[in-house]
């Protein structure tokens, strides 16, 4: 049995695309940020941060998103991810882990727009920097940039430019590599499930004028 505790438009959804994709048999637990529910102690057991996502398969937890993303394709769909020593296995590597590099600047952004309610909260400077971090470091990502096949790198990833394109314009190589991946069926499945509009109330957020 796979339960996954979830909160719509946050990272979790990371998770439930791949389980989309897998197409095996899942609970969604639907959490908020706005209430005590991640705070929990029997949530803090699964997750000790009190974040999400956090799964349970068999009885076992786990609570990182690249970690869970892994572990699903190694045991219900290996061919959504590069095994050991295969030719593009750095990439398969890169491409799971640079959706961090990603993810760095979007939780800053959403931090400084969204969490930070008050404007005397937030820093101008800051909420300008980290866009163009963020628009340089799409600068790396297109079509083909991950591997041939589609991997959970690919859901690591394209969540992270799916989401980037809320505070930023994409790159055109990013915004082709969007077009390709959001168009599967279990992306569109999965943002059905998503759930109502927890963080992100606008389409985009744009940095503060100089």
């Amino acid at each position: 049995m796979i339960r996954l505790w979830h909160v719509p438009q946050s990272r979790s959804f990371r998770v439930l695309w791949a389980l989309e994709e897998i197409g095996v048999a899942y609970e969604l637990v639907m959490c908020s940020f706005f209430n005590k529910s991640l705070r929990m102690p029997e949530h803090l057991a699964r997750s000790p941060a009190g974040r999400v996502p956090a799964v349970e398969i068999d009885g076992s937890s786990i609570c990182e998103s690249g970690a869970i993303l892994l572990y699903l394709a190694e045991r219900f769909a290996p061919s959504l991810r590069s095994p050991e020593m295969h030719a593009r296995r750095a990439d398969f590597l890169q491409g799971l882990h640079y959706a961090e590099t990603l993810g760095a600047h979007l939780a800053n952004l959403t931090q400084h727009h969204i969490v930070l309610r008050e404007e005397w909260m937030r820093s101008p400077t800051v909420m300008r920097l980290e866009a163009k971090r963020l628009e340089a470091a799409l600068r790396a990502v297109g079509p083909d940039w991950v591997a041939e096949e589609f991997t959970v790198a690919d859901i690591a990833l394209g969540y992270s430019v799916w989401l980037s394109q809320r505070f930023v314009t994409l790159p055109d190589p990013a915004a082709r590599y969007l077009d390709r991946i959001s168009s599967r069926p279990a992306f569109l499945r999965a943002l059905e499930r998503d759930g109502d509009a927890e963080i992100f109330g606008r389409d985009t957020y744009a940095p503060p004028e100089d």
